[in-house]
């Protein structure tokens, strides 16, 4: 119950977080502006002029692009870990064979979630109307055929260098870590008391 609360807040703050990064003066404005004075305060004036589901929209990009993600990332690091171990680069066992295959996997990652950040964006960040609605787009879907058939499909690889700055480490570093402790789990087993 606690992991599911905390999924809420943290979606919700997606709206947020996007809403305060995409604001900035109205000389370099790019986008629709929601000009809020503080975390707080986009709480209060989301809240109020769009209820709770205000706080959720775009969900419904969010959640394709983690299960997305996580699909590509353990599927192609349990992939990469075979054909770096194949290749005998380095010694059996090796941490080094799994920040290799992290490697490989988090440039993966970054390929198959980046439309998806996009899209997220656009639908977090787009005005809506008096009623709570999109304005620009009717919600994933569409939003998703709009940028590709206005600006071309590579209009949802915008980003992608800053995307891999961000996803490319905490890939590696995760993979790496659990890959070890894994490891060490397996070679020191719990006892049954």
């Amino acid at each position: 119950m606690q992991r599911g609360a905390e999924f809420a807040r943290n979606l919700a703050g997606c709206q947020v977080k996007t809403h305060l990064q995409a604001q900035t003066v109205a000389a370099v404005a790019v986008g629709h502006q929601h000009n809020h004075q503080s975390v707080s305060s986009a709480f209060e004036t989301i809240y109020r002029k769009q209820g709770i589901v205000g706080l959720w929209r775009g969900v419904n990009g969010a959640v394709p692009r983690v299960t997305v993600g996580s699909a590509v990332q353990l599927a192609t690091f349990a992939s990469a870990k075979d054909w770096v171990r194949k290749r005998k680069w380095f010694k059996e066992g090796s941490w080094m064979v799994a920040l290799a295959a992290g490697m490989i996997s988090s440039v993966a990652v970054a390929v198959a979630m980046t439309p998806f950040d996009v899209v997220s964006t656009r639908l977090y960040n787009q005005p809506v109307d008096e009623r709570g609605m999109g304005m620009l787009y009717r919600g994933f879907l569409n939003c998703f055929v709009q940028i590709s058939g206005k600006e071309g499909i590579l209009a949802l690889y915008k980003g992608i260098g800053p995307a891999y700055l961000r996803l490319g480490p905490h890939t590696i570093l995760s993979l790496l870590f659990w890959d070890e402790l894994r490891k060490l789990a397996c070679y020191h087993p719990q006892h049954d008391v």
